[in-house]
């Protein structure tokens, strides 16, 4: 476990637990969807694309419970809780997405004016092929306890990010038979917002991270507890039931911003998101001093990585090829996201 369980949640009764997790997550998803509310707003007011705003500042906010667990079960030397939370939330958050695309008019994928998705999406595939090979490979360069293989992730993210951040500026793609962006209903957060200073709207962004962050973490606290005292604490609903927790806020973040008609915004979260759950290995690597954290790996490792690289070429190719088939007013991409999905918790099913 990323924590150790605290004494007042485990002496409490399970059905008190039940409403602390609840209630964190009632706030988790308040908070994520007002800090949606609040990004987007920002992003125009200070011209800042909606993309960037999603991969640099979205993603790393709803990450927060994702990074406060991987650092804690580091510094407790727990190797395979550390890189299955990581890699396996890649192919969860990316099922995420295609889950945000039943609130799309038409595929989600259609959206985006420029190639900066298709960009992150192949630095993506990119980052997890690397970490795979490093994880086959069994790190055989080490100083002092830290891997080099970690070292090498974390210089190719901030590679990836300078490289879509110039991107962003210099792109000259041209887009062609675009959907129109729809005549979404403006919720009633966003008309108040509007009228905000941005003194206002900075201040609450810091709240509400600040609130994903506690809130997050006790929700991830009070999972653990639960998957205890209800006897599933090392079986495959413990498992999910501690994923979905740490997933939550890029759940309502990602269905918020759809709903905002914020579709690359959205699309950047998840695959930002993701990005910053490979470079936490470097991170992750310094606080384990047991030896490099990417050595000696279990199936589920590689598992997760595989997996990772084919729901996200799933929606390279949907990124690319403009006029995609649908079901209903889903994107086949994302149907096929969502089984492959499906398929890992099996493949994670018989390799545990």
């Amino acid at each position: 476990m990323p924590f150790d369980l605290p004494l007042d949640l485990a002496r409490l009764p399970l059905p008190v637990n039940l409403l602390i997790f609840g209630l964190c997550a009632a706030v988790v998803w308040f908070a994520g969807a007002r800090l949606t509310y609040l990004i987007d707003t920002l992003s125009d007011r200070f011209s800042l694309a909606k993309s960037l705003a999603g991969l640099l500042i979205l993603s790393l906010a709803t990450s927060l419970p994702e990074v406060a667990t991987t650092l804690s079960a580091s510094v407790q030397q727990n190797r395979d809780l550390v890189l299955n939370n990581l890699f396996g939330g890649i192919a969860l958050q990316t099922a995420i997405l295609a889950t945000a695309d039943f609130w799309v008019h038409g595929a989600i994928t259609n959206y985006p004016r420029k190639a900066n998705h298709a960009l992150e999406a192949t630095l993506l595939v990119m980052l997890l092929s690397l970490t795979l090979v490093l994880t086959e490979l069994g790190e055989p360069l080490v100083w002092h306890h830290i891997g080099i293989g970690s070292l090498v992730v974390g210089a190719a993210y901030a590679g990836a990010v300078w490289l879509l951040r110039w991107y962003d500026a210099e792109s000259d793609w041209v887009p062609v038979d675009l959907p129109d962006a729809g005549t979404e209903v403006v919720p009633v957060p966003v008309r108040k917002i509007a009228t905000a200073t941005n003194q206002a709207l900075l201040a609450q962004s810091g709240l509400a991270c600040v609130a994903i962050l506690i809130f997050g973490v006790i929700l991830v606290l009070s999972a653990e507890v639960l998957a205890v005292q209800s006897g599933l604490g090392s079986g495959f609903i413990g498992v999910t039931l501690l994923a979905g927790a740490t997933s939550l806020p890029e759940l309502t973040t990602s269905i918020t911003a759809v709903r905002l008609g914020a579709y690359t915004m959205a699309i950047s979260n998840i695959f930002g998101s993701n990005l910053i759950m490979l470079v936490l290995v470097l991170p992750a690597d310094l606080l384990f001093v047991s030896g490099p954290i990417l050595s000696h790996t279990s199936l589920t490792v590689s598992l997760s990585l595989g997996f990772g690289i084919i729901v996200t070429s799933i929606y390279l190719v949907g990124l690319i090829i403009r006029r995609k088939p649908r079901l209903g007013t889903v994107g086949v991409d994302s149907v096929i996201v969502l089984i492959v999905f499906a398929l890992s918790l099996v493949a994670y099913f018989y390799a545990r």
